[in-house]
């Protein structure tokens, strides 16, 4: 099925575009308030994966340096200044990689290990909203095998993406600065391209169609993702924040496809 390419953008800048994006995850927040019984299901799954995912990252913190002595052995014979300062970079380095695929592998796993609840909480801000133009039967095995394949996808690509920005970590100030920011900018796509598969998936369009869509108005695409990215970095933000996050995803889906987003 071919996305829709001639989509109503808002007249704002891209600056402004960029905050709207942020805003459709705070009004997911609102809907999360208001609908605590189904939302509370939505925690569920993200805790279960969530308790995975912050035990793997704890563990990559408590091994950083011997991690940050390996790649560097180079620096064994240096004086114990540069020495520190190089396996600082590398420490940071790893925990920048470190972090990139935890938020976006957690987000791949606890949709698929809780695709009936957000499909659920999905449908329901649909519901609000009108109902889901154009929707079709997509039975639940498919669905959930479509999630796995999709999600697998997209991790591989964070992985593709992580490779360089690990080694441009290296790079001294430019690997602490302008790297995390290209860092959560590249989360923070591959997040809003997760999360936006269930209603996309209602309306039979796949992976390819949900890039072709949220790039006709990338920065509220990048709103969205990055301020849920930065969330996800809080300590229990993921698990607190997903199914609003789920919610969010559902109104820059009808957003980009120029549905209405006003509750009826």
């Amino acid at each position: 099925m071919n996305a829709p390419r001639d989509i109503a953008r808002p007249v704002a800048g891209a600056a402004g575009r960029f905050f709207s994006g942020v805003g459709l995850l705070l009004r997911g927040l609102g809907l999360y308030v208001r609908s605590p019984g189904l939302m509370l299901l939505g925690v569920v799954p993200a805790l279960i994966s969530g308790a995975v995912f912050v035990t793997a990252f704890a563990t990559l913190v408590w091994f950083v340096d011997d991690l940050a002595a390996l790649v560097t052995p180079f620096a064994d014979d240096w004086s114990a200044t540069p020495r520190s300062l190089v396996r600082v970079v590398a420490g940071l380095a790893f925990l920048g990689l470190g972090g990139l695929l935890a938020v976006v592998s957690f987000t791949a796993v606890t949709l698929v290990i809780g695709d009936p609840f957000y499909e659920k909480i999905s449908e329901r801000v649909e519901e609000r909203l009108g109902g889901t133009p154009g929707a079709v039967e997509v039975p639940l095995w498919a669905s959930l095998r479509r999630s796995v394949v999709d999600s697998l996808r997209l991790v591989g690509l964070s992985v593709l993406f992580g490779i360089p920005l690990f080694a441009a970590g290296f790079i001294p100030v430019v690997g602490q600065t302008v790297v995390p920011v290209i860092g959560a900018a590249v989360g923070g796509w591959l997040l809003a391209v997760e999360l936006v598969g269930a209603p996309f998936g209602r309306r039979g369009m796949r992976l390819p169609d949900r890039r072709s869509v949220l790039k006709a108005d990338r920065p509220t695409t990048l709103g969205f993702g990055v301020a849920v990215f930065l969330c996800f970095l809080i300590p229990l933000g993921a698990v607190l924040v997903m199914p609003a996050a789920v919610a969010g995803a559902t109104l820059l889906t009808r957003r980009s496809l120029g549905q209405s987003t006003e509750e009826r």
